[in-house]
């Protein structure tokens, strides 16, 4: 099956690693880039960096300009509309901690935080240790064998008392599609506040924040084709104002005296320092370099391959796939054979996968796992990469039997 990807040439670093004799299979982790992200790093870097919004010479304006850009360039992404509503942090682990300190003074003892079970750890920690710090109840919407958050329990679990739901748009361990339209109505209907973890959802399709209706939505850039040390929050400007903000100084200051300060409103008072100016800039990169792709070309092809990879996992005696993925990835372990032992024998034939909980160990645990393997497609992936994952499959599982 050859299934060609025709996106592969764009990135140069499948040419390096195939070249060492590597096969990439761990995209869900991070992407590798296109030859536009790295041009757009070069040339910002090369052409003379500056700092934003604070200097009145030719490289500062224009970098304010260029990474001002890209903040519209989110918001049309999105479909947000005011750019305003975007704010970069240095990742969607960031993005979620600015909103657990941010919020942190709505809250009251006794109030709840719904998450769901296979919440990514950088959407569970920072709720887990807001609740700890002020007394609230942690409450974990289950997920059905098939990979899904459990509407009719989440029905019941959802109540007055619930202050914010916050949950993935796509899971990194089972690859399934949750139902936030039901979801996000349950919450609203209680007043809650609502945020949608999309790191894995933009990546395989592109959101829609004003007919989600979330209150904010967070992703990474590096999980997206751009650089790392990037993120995105999104917040209905409602939401935003009830933000307090938690890290001070640099341009996030409006007035400043030795003993009081007032800060500006979002985005920029919740870009204190610093901002990862290059990283930025080299999202709105990848922003364009998506927008100039055939959308409906590359849903086909990673529904093709992913079929593929299901199907010859699905071939292999003993082995038993985690819920039903449908989206891009596969989690997986095999009766007999320890997870990190066969991620280590792939490794030596130059296959990279995922083993382990995947920053999901809470919901391992909950299913009797120990861990698992995973495998995570991108649109640069091909059936070539799939057979040579096959080969080194069957060559460990021989080994290791």
């Amino acid at each position: 099956m050859s299934l060609h990807a025709p996106w592969r040439a764009d990135f140069p670093a499948l040419a390096a690693l195939e070249a060492e004799g590597q096969t990439y299979l761990d995209s869900a982790a991070t992407a590798q880039k296109p030859e536009a992200v790295l041009q757009a790093l070069d040339g910002y870097y090369r052409g003379g960096s500056a700092n934003v919004h604070r200097a009145q010479h030719v490289p500062g304006e224009r970098a304010t300009r260029a990474y001002e850009a890209v903040r519209a360039r989110t918001a049309d992404w999105l479909n947000a509309g005011d750019p305003a509503r975007i704010v970069f942090t240095r990742g969607a682990t960031e993005a979620f901690n600015l909103l657990a300190y941010g919020l942190e003074p709505w809250f009251q003892a006794g109030d709840e935080i719904a998450v769901s079970a296979l919440e990514h750890h950088a959407n569970l920690l920072p709720w887990q240790r807001l609740a700890l710090r002020r007394g609230l109840r942690l409450v974990v919407l289950p997920v059905t064998a098939e990979g899904l958050i459990d509407l009719q329990a989440a029905g019941e679990l959802i109540g007055p008392r619930t202050r914010l739901l916050a949950v993935a748009q796509l899971s990194n361990v089972i690859g399934r599609w949750q139902p936030l339209e039901e979801l996000l109505a349950l919450a609203r209907a209680q007043g809650a506040l609502t945020l949608v973890d999309g790191a894995q959802g933009i990546v395989h399709g592109r959101p829609d924040v004003s007919a989600l209706g979330c209150d904010f939505y967070g992703f990474s850039s590096h999980k997206l084709f751009g650089p790392d040390g990037v993120g995105v929050l999104y917040g209905r400007a409602e939401a935003l104002e009830r933000l307090q903000h938690w890290q001070f100084g640099g341009e996030m200051v409006r007035r400043a005296d030795y003993h009081s300060a007032d800060f500006h409103p979002a985005p920029l008072g919740f870009e204190a320092g610093t901002p990862p100016i290059a990283g930025v800039i080299g999202l709105g990169a990848a922003l364009d370099y998506l927008g100039g792709q055939d959308p409906a070309a590359l849903v086909a092809h990673e529904h093709a391959l992913h079929a593929h990879l299901m199907a010859g996992l699905r071939q292999r005696e003993g082995l038993r796939i985690l819920g039903e993925p449908r989206v891009a990835l596969a989690s997986f372990r095999v009766e007999g054979v320890h997870h990190a032992d066969l991620a280590q024998l792939l490794g030596e034939q130059g296959v990279a996968v995922r083993g382990g909980h995947h920053c999901a160990a809470p919901f391992y645990r909950r299913v009797g796992w120990d861990g698992a393997l995973r495998v995570s497609l991108a649109p640069y992936n091909d059936g070539a990469d799939l057979e040579r994952f096959f080969a080194a499959l069957d060559a460990a599982l021989e080994l290791l039997r």
